[in-house]
């Protein structure tokens, strides 16, 4: 697999910059940047480590900054942009291709007739980041000199370094030339190694870096970085001159580092390929398998030491409840990889509390935050989906007790006024929270409050009692009870039907009555339930009535609109600063992972794969903007769709993966 940009992206600051890279370690760390060299974020950094995976991500190692000298002519490599608004150096005009191999970020950078490769990876399970130089061409040798940057503060954070000495030793022989960094007594050690140059021991920081996508998010654009070492070496053509940042030094498996990233790809790839069979998946495809893959990180827990987690976006999310279960099945399931999945699902159900699943994952000393209504019943299509690739029952009857106190809860109530109401459908909401996915606050004001009964709560409230019929069947129980439930609910769904709007109402029973706004949401009454569970929510005139309304006002090419533009409140641009962004978080921008429920829906209205597939195709293209190889969060409501908040988001890549499958599957010959 492999995904290229040339010079007519690489060379120009304005589009080298919008381009970033991802590389990722199974436990929550990472490394990211942008393809141009420079720092755009407070998060960019070769080594940001999870030191309590998955989380305490602590920004370590920043960057390396080369300098070049060849056949006499110097070449600084490095771009930096500076609080003055200078941009020194500018090596990104060295730039000849970058490309990503598997998930393996590639430079090429054409410095006369000599070319220079470097290469990022991580070690799975490892805080540990390589950066790989390899003079791929030349007439002689090259003179390489790396200014390693670092520093220690949280990825959210920034640095202001004004009086603050680190400690820097060299390493001792017999280990390679290198430097252990100490931020502060009881930090974590950093260590630089160097295999193969020489490596000098500095203490100077740079300051002023500016930071302008933090700056444009209303943030402090300003950081601070510590030069802590300058590493140099002498490169003949072949030769490689590898630096390894890296929290565990004597855990560094010097040997096969390049090969173990990219066998941990192809066996990826080989999961995928045996699941998909055939016919042969198109590459972009593969290139999200890939993808998926970074989302899926360990998550030890007392009594689960394998337990499992997903992050859900990068590189300033964590792992969330209602993320997790709406992209379990795209990133385990449709990638042929289902054992993924048992872990994660009995990893959160440790945290089941009164019918709910956490929002927010608790840490050490925290407790959860349960403020989400629809985790939960996110959770029971996952284990739905996850059951009907492997018929794991042992796996059903562990959880299916749990799951019958879930449906309790839900009848008698639970917090927040979460309750099935006498029309079959579930009430959930109370001033000041917010619990639908459409959860954007700031201070008390809810944005998009819903409180009454949103429209895909009780769509998926009734794909979990259908499914809840199948389990107990499974299990030996009786499942009658469920199905009468069930059929309530789909009786009561007639009452979101509105004649006079010719599509569903977003809520009901709400403060103001029925809510006529035209959002997504209602796509999952039509998308929910699989038709293999029970009869549709609604008459096939109104699913095609609401697929119809949604495609003209919601659709656009990487996924649907949040708010119809023909409303008030429609916001076509996302940006500015925290409370301007979250204010419009909602209220138009344009959610990738929403394709994923409309393409199910077409598809089970219109049987017409080829157009299904159609709404997909764009997201190829976006695999070359935005974060090269991932999937973002978000894009402006208004064309051209610029893509906005997390670079790499689960739920998009993951949605974008179950529908490809589901209509290839659905139409593969018989």
């Amino acid at each position: 697999m492999s995904l290229h940009l040339g010079r007519d992206i690489c060379g120009h600051l304005a589009t080298a910059e919008q381009r970033e890279w991802l590389v990722t370690n199974g436990i929550g760390g990472y490394g990211c940047g942008t393809v141009a060299g420079l720092l755009t974020r407070h998060y960019h950094g070769l080594l940001v480590a999870a030191l309590k995976p998955p989380l305490d991500r602590t920004l370590l190692v920043t960057k390396l900054d080369e300098d070049v000298l060849y056949n006499g002519e110097p070449y600084a490599l490095a771009a930096n942009r500076w609080a003055d608004g200078s941009i020194s150096p500018q090596g990104y005009r060295y730039l000849d291709r970058f490309a990503l191999e598997g998930t393996i970020p590639t430079w090429t950078y054409a410095l006369g007739d000599a070319l220079l490769e470097k290469q990022i990876w991580m070690e799975q399970w490892a805080n540990t980041t390589y950066i790989r130089y390899r003079l791929r061409r030349g007439s002689g040798a090259l003179q390489l000199s790396l200014k390693a940057l670092v520093n220690y503060r949280d990825h959210h954070g920034a640095t202001h370094g004004e009086g603050w000495a680190m400690q820097v030793t060299p390493l001792n022989a017999p280990q390679p030339a290198g430097v252990q960094v100490l931020a502060y007594a009881g930090a974590a050690p950093i260590y630089l190694i160097a295999d193969g140059g020489t490596c000098t021991a500095y203490h100077e920081w740079y300051r002023g870096y500016d930071l302008a996508v933090e700056r444009d998010r209303g943030l402090t654009p300003d950081d601070d970085h510590l030069h802590c070492a300058t590493v140099e070496a002498e490169l003949s053509v072949g030769q490689e001159l590898t630096v390894i940042a890296t929290t565990a030094p004597d855990t560094v498996q010097w040997d096969g580092a390049l090969e173990r990233r990219q066998a941990h790809d192809r066996r990826c790839l080989d999961d995928w390929h045996t699941h998909v069979r055939s016919p042969p998946s198109p590459p972009w495809i593969e290139q999200l398998v890939l993808a998926a893959d970074q989302f899926v990180v360990a998550r030890p827990l007392a009594g689960e030491p394998n337990g499992k987690t997903v992050i859900a976006g990068y590189p300033w999310f964590g792992d969330w409840g209602r993320d997790t279960m709406i992209a379990l099945p795209g990133l385990t399931v449709a990638t042929g990889r289902p054992s993924l999945a048992r872990p994660i699902l009995h990893t959160f159900a440790q945290y089941l509390d009164q019918g709910m699943l956490p929002n927010l994952f608790p840490e050490a000393g925290t407790e959860p935050e349960y403020n989400t209504v629809d985790a939960i019943l996110w959770f029971f299509e996952a284990i739905r989906a996850y059951y009907a690739a492997t018929q794991d029952v042992a796996l059903l009857k562990d959880l299916f007790p749990a799951l019958v106190e879930v449906v309790r809860w839900h009848q008698q109530g639970t917090r927040y006024r979460i309750h099935l109401d006498d029309d079959g459908l579930i009430y959930a909401g109370e001033p000041g929270v917010q619990l639908t996915w459409m959860d954007a606050k700031i201070g008390d004001w809810v944005i998009t409050p819903r409180i009454g009964k949103p429209i895909e709560i009780s769509a998926l409230w009734y794909n979990a009692l259908l499914s809840m019929a199948q389990f107990a069947e499974v299990v030996g129980h009786a499942g009658g009870d469920y199905c009468i439930l069930a059929e309530q609910t789909r009786q009561g769904m007639q009452r979101f039907w509105a004649d006079a709007l010719g599509y569903g109402y977003d809520a009901l029973d709400g403060p103001d009555g029925p809510d006529p706004t035209l959002r997504p949401n209602q796509i999952f009454a039509v998308a929910l339930p699989t038709p293999t569970l029970g009869p549709p929510l609604f008459s096939l005139p109104q699913q095609r009535a609401i697929v119809d309304a949604v495609s003209r006002q919601l659709l656009t090419s990487y996924g649907l609109r949040s708010l119809s533009p023909h409303h008030p409140d429609y916001s076509g641009r996302y940006g500015g600063d925290p409370v301007q962004r979250d204010s419009h978080y909602h209220q138009g921008p344009v959610w990738g992972w929403l394709i994923g429920p409309f393409v199910q829906a077409h598809w089970q209205v219109y049987h017409d794969p080829a157009a299904a597939r159609r709404f997909l195709e764009p997201m190829a293209d976006h695999l070359l903007n935005g974060c090269v190889g991932s999937l973002s969060e978000i894009f402006d409501g208004d064309a051209p769709h610029e893509p906005r908040g997390t670079f790499a988001q689960a739920w998009t890549v993951a949605e974008v993966l179950r529908a490809w499958c589901l209509i290839e599957h659905a139409t593969a010959p018989r």
